[in-house]
């Protein structure tokens, strides 16, 4: 039987904003920044390998700014489940490195955004110095979804608690009636 923290940590403080019980926003809304930054950083990469390599430039730095919308977006809804889970707990502790990760990653990308469009914005391969920023900030990025994993999957935050999720155990022939499967 989960504690009351648990069960707070489960419910969304506005399910308008962040999500029914059960159905959290953010996880769907991050994997807009990171498939964007990952397309970027192969975008990245491949600038080095073709011989034009401008439209590849270009276009990591569009799928840049897109990730970086995203993740603000990503980060306002993640931020309401963040006040849903008991502050002094393990599981607040760890909600605030993976807020403070993300946040730092977002303005790492913010500022590689900003070099790139310094001057006539980016022609030819991406430079080294972008490249790595974005490699490093792709690493952050896999250590705080580790932590977000974490909260999610070791913690249980904004996850349905155990009587709930066996519903979707239950047989067909002993499901109530009237109450559809799904």
């Amino acid at each position: 039987m989960p504690s009351e923290l648990q069960q707070r940590a489960k419910q969304p403080v506005s399910a308008t904003l962040a999500g029914p019980y059960g159905h959290p926003f953010h996880p769907i809304l991050v994997t807009v920044p990171i498939g964007a930054w990952v397309g970027s950083f192969v975008f990245d990469i491949a600038s080095h390998v073709v011989d034009d390599p401008d439209f590849l430039a270009r276009g990591s730095m569009w799928l840049i700014a897109v990730g970086v919308i995203g993740a603000l977006v990503a980060a306002l809804v993640g931020f309401l489940d963040l006040l849903a889970i008991p502050t002094g707990t393990r599981a607040f502790r760890v909600g605030l490195v993976h807020m403070t990760l993300n946040l730092l990653v977002t303005a790492a990308y913010a500022g590689n955004l900003l070099w790139r469009r310094a001057g006539d914005g980016p022609s030819g391969s991406v430079d080294t110095g972008q490249l790595v920023l974005s490699a490093v900030s792709l690493a952050v990025l896999g250590v705080s979804g580790y932590l977000g994993g974490k909260l999610a999957y070791h913690f249980g935050v904004r996850v349905a608690d155990q009587a709930t999720q066996a519903e979707g155990f239950t047989p067909a022939h002993q499901q109530r009636p009237g109450r559809r499967a799904g």
